[in-house]
């Protein structure tokens, strides 16, 4: 058995990158990626909380139509000032705690529209049992082990080799924070104003499942990703 755990999944209105990132149409569904993330974090076995935080009508719109399918699923109408393209993270992290339930907190985000409720459970059971090994909080992360440069155009990431050009298997490995959770006791958002710890566990995810929506290519990508994968 796991302690009860809470899901924080903010969006806000007006994205500046994708127009209606959130709601428009992906591969066929109705509400979007914002749809789409309820229906996974409906089926994750170990969420015991989804505080859904928005100033977008659309979005609550969206919601909810959820909220008859599963009772763990709530609305928070976020004060507008926590929802400015000018508003501080740590503004919004200080906010967290006085919005959910629950010792243990994961915060995730839509714009992740291929980690399903699978990997959700699979990176709460990685949490707790890194709790037990020393660490204080988890980031979801996806390996990275190619060349970097600088303006110069030095490599900058360190090789195994000790040798210019090595193969990239021989770099040492480097990561990539994925943005498909954050998990942390609600302490560490107390204590230290930050939705990780000074020692998180780093948890390794593939390629495919951490494809993040930041632009309109990564929504296309995306979008044909999810089509393929749900036609195997």
């Amino acid at each position: 058995m796991h302690e009860p755990l809470s899901f924080f999944l903010p969006l806000r209105k007006g994205s500046e990158r994708v127009i209606n990132k959130n709601t428009k149409r992906f591969a066929g569904i109705e509400g979007g990626i914002l749809a789409l993330k309820l229906q996974q974090l409906i089926g994750s076995k170990l969420i015991d909380e989804i505080v859904l935080s928005t100033n977008d009508e659309v979005c609550i719109d969206v919601a909810k139509k959820f909220l008859n399918k599963d009772s763990r699923i709530k609305i928070d109408y976020r004060p507008q000032h926590l929802c400015e393209s000018s508003t501080k993270l740590t503004d919004l992290i200080a906010y967290v705690p006085t919005v959910v339930s629950h010792e243990h907190i994961i915060w995730g985000h839509v714009t992740t529209p291929i980690a399903d409720g699978a990997d959700y459970d699979s990176g709460i059971r990685a949490y707790f049992d890194s709790l037990l090994a020393g660490y204080d909080s988890l980031i979801s992360v996806m390996p990275f082990q190619n060349f970097l440069l600088n303006q110069s155009a030095e490599v900058i990431n360190k090789n195994i080799a000790g040798i210019r050009w090595p193969r990239t298997q021989d770099l040492l490995p480097l990561y990539e924070i994925n943005h498909v959770m954050f998990i942390a006791g609600k302490n560490i958002y107390l204590d230290l104003n930050d939705r990780v710890g000074s020692h998180p566990f780093l948890f390794e995810m593939d390629k495919l499942h951490s494809l993040d929506v930041d632009w309109e290519d990564d929504f296309l990508i995306a979008e044909a990703v999810y089509e393929r994968l749900t036609k195997l």
